[in-house]
């Protein structure tokens, strides 16, 4: 289902980046209930102009007991990551040391000694995208695609060995 921004404004998914700017159109899933909406500016003020996502203090990476119960619950790692929940995901992710923004749910952001990386949740994929500005030498931010069809072990085995 497509839907047009209301007075300029976008709308965010509680864990998917779901803004087109460049077409003005904002996508929705069903059966998500937390929708957010900001303006297009202040959409705009949250991204540098090279795309990458200006932060805000990140949450803390320390699991909760409801994330521990979420872990719990995660399907065999060789099952695609279409077929867990976005709480088992958002638990995982805790798990493997990432931090979720506080800016934007659906980025999470992770720093290690030779690098480091934002992560993002969007409809049809995971995108990694590792920053120059991390340890290391790239030369330039380094990003990656991955569909949710392929396996947890997969994602997870491609995400942390870096760039």
């Amino acid at each position: 289902m497509l839907s047009a921004p209301v007075n300029g404004s976008c709308s965010i998914l509680h864990c998917f980046l779901l803004i087109q700017p460049s077409s003005g159109v904002s996508c929705r899933l069903l059966g998500f209930s937390k929708v957010s909406t900001f303006s297009l500016s202040t959409h705009r003020r949250r991204w540098g102009k090279r795309g990458t996502l200006k932060f805000k203090k990140p949450l803390s990476a320390e699991l909760t007991d409801s994330e521990e119960e979420w872990l719990k619950k995660l399907p065999e790692k060789k099952k695609p990551l279409y077929a867990h929940s976005l709480p088992c995901i958002e638990a995982w992710l805790k798990k493997l040391g990432f931090n979720q923004s506080s800016g934007d749910r659906a980025v999470w952001l992770i720093e290690r000694l030779d690098w480091h990386a934002q992560l993002s949740l969007d409809v049809t994929d995971l995108y990694v995208r590792y920053l120059k500005s991390g340890p290391g030498n790239l030369e330039k931010d380094v990003e990656r695609r991955f569909s949710y069809a392929l396996s947890r072990e997969d994602i997870e085995n491609a995400i942390l060995g870096g760039p």
